[in-house]
């Protein structure tokens, strides 16, 4: 017999800020199945269910992973339903509805040579105490032999349209061009359906064959000039794509000017009425002064720490939600859109958010909404294969010395005014700049973000700081 926690701890894979990530090669079939006998194993104590689902991205890595938990669900003798390639909001909504729990078999946005496993308990996404219950939990299990041919359900995906067609007119897209950024996205074959079904055009651009890992905090220069290209190209009005597993939108305006997740996510929480918002610390402080808002409560980066603010706002305010940087929206509680009610569903989500712009973008240009906020320009980028302990110890030394680190990068005859230690570093300055360096809670990547009143600006900071750093690391 095996046990999960002697297992997981010999496989080398950790939680992230959303999901346990690895190596491919981490995740064999008994890493697999002790994580699932661990997770199952923790919630049941809290909880009644007979069946257990999952759903999987397009990794190549993912079919044989899901077969894994499968196995291992199989042997606690609950039934296992299987969605197959469904982004994971889908996989997510559905299982919150059955009131089962669920895996998704996905490393979201990093490399194809990683993977990962995000869980979910009947009633959302799992807690940073339930990561730990996890990790913790000794479930004894035999090792894993033969792997279950697996037959999938349609229902997620079907059910997922459903929830976001229902909400609009059937004509609300009509005379729209919207270009799908299809790649290998989780919900590649599911979105052009979705945007027809209310009327729009669709033109399905770059389908590919192997995986692409989409990061949509940090849009590449090439995926920046395909939008452009496709826009003049087929005369868009919009373009939409999203990241690996389909939970963070990334979207285009009338000119194929990628918006920022979290500008995206301010005028989706505005055209929603949303009152409270839990956002993470790294976002745009646009969402604050643009004063759309009744209350706004910043957070470590990650959806299990948005999630977990939306109780206590619950107790205050009558709508509540939560997005990230990234783009994905987190809906807190049931809302009213359209006469209709759309059911709460706390976990990242791509479609919602794409399809509130499309509605306010009925009466104004997109760049015209964004235009109208007020003018705080964000960016980042990312340093891949950058040892986490190495962006610590950097970060513990910036903090005791701020002015002098920034110094050392160039920014002089600054000060800073305000250094914030909720994730990471993140530091404002005299000049109303912002430098926020943070080591990624999923993969060995330092992340930099900035903030300016220009979006030039910005752009340079984080070239400035990313060009230090790297030479840090050389040294």
């Amino acid at each position: 017999m095996l046990v999960s926690k002697e297992v997981i701890k010999e496989s080398g894979i950790l939680f992230g800020t959303s999901g346990a990530r690895g190596l491919v090669e981490q995740f064999t079939a008994n890493a697999c199945a002790a994580f699932t006998h661990a997770f199952i194993t923790s919630i049941q104590s809290q909880f009644e269910f007979q069946q257990v689902a999952i759903a999987i991205d397009n990794r190549p890595s993912s079919p044989a992973m899901a077969q894994a938990c499968a196995k291992a669900i199989e042997q606690l003798g609950l039934e296992v339903i299987y969605y197959g390639v469904v982004p994971t909001p889908a996989l997510a909504y559905v299982s919150m509805q059955d009131n089962i729990p669920c895996i998704m078999v996905t490393g979201s946005h990093i490399p194809f040579d990683r993977n990962g496993l995000k869980f979910y308990r009947p009633d959302g996404e799992i807690s940073k105490a339930d990561e730990q219950a996890i990790l913790n939990a000794i479930a004894e299990f035999e090792a894993i032999t033969g792997l279950p041919v697996l037959t999938v359900s349609d229902k997620a995906a079907s059910q997922y349209s459903e929830r976001y067609t229902s909400l609009f007119d059937s004509q609300m897209l009509t005379g729209k061009r919207i270009g799908i950024y299809e790649h290998s996205s989780a919900g590649r074959d599911l979105y052009a359906p979705m945007f027809e079904a209310l009327g729009a055009e669709v033109i399905a651009l770059e389908r590919s064959d192997e995986f692409v890992p989409i990061d949509t905090e940090a849009v590449s220069d090439a995926d920046k000039q395909k939008a452009k290209n496709w826009s003049k190209e087929y005369k868009l009005d919009f373009i939409f794509s999203t990241d690996g597993d389909g939970d963070r939108p990334l979207v285009a305006d009338e000119n194929g000017d990628w918006l920022r997740g979290d500008i995206l996510g301010l005028l989706c929480a505005d055209a929603m009425n949303i009152e409270a918002l839990a956002v993470p610390v790294s976002c745009n402080t646009a969402i604050e002064s643009c004063e759309r808002f009744n209350h706004v409560k910043r957070t470590k980066i990650g959806s299990p720490y948005v999630i977990a603010e939306f109780d206590a706002l619950a107790k205050q305010y009558n709508s509540v939600a939560g997005f990230e940087a990234n783009g994905g929206f987190l809906l807190g509680s049931d809302t009213i859109i359209n006469d209709k009610m759309i059911k709460a569903l706390p976990t990242r989500d791509a479609v919602l958010p794409a399809l509130m712009l499309l509605a306010l973008a009925r009466e104004k240009p997109i760049y015209e909404l964004v235009n109208a906020l007020p003018q705080r320009f964000t960016h980042s980028d990312r340093i891949q294969n950058f040892a986490t302990e190495i962006s610590s110890a950097i970060i513990i030394e910036a903090k005791k010395k701020p002015k002098e680190f920034l110094s050392l990068i160039g920014f002089v005859n600054v000060d800073v005014i305000s250094v914030d230690m909720t994730d990471g570093l993140r530091m404002t300055l005299s000049s109303n700049d912002i430098i926020h360096i943070r080591p990624s809670g999923n993969a060995p990547e330092l992340r930099v973000y900035t903030e300016c009143d220009i979006l030039s600006l910005s752009v340079f900071n984080v070239n400035e700081v990313l060009s230090y750093l790297r030479r840090l690391k050389l040294d």
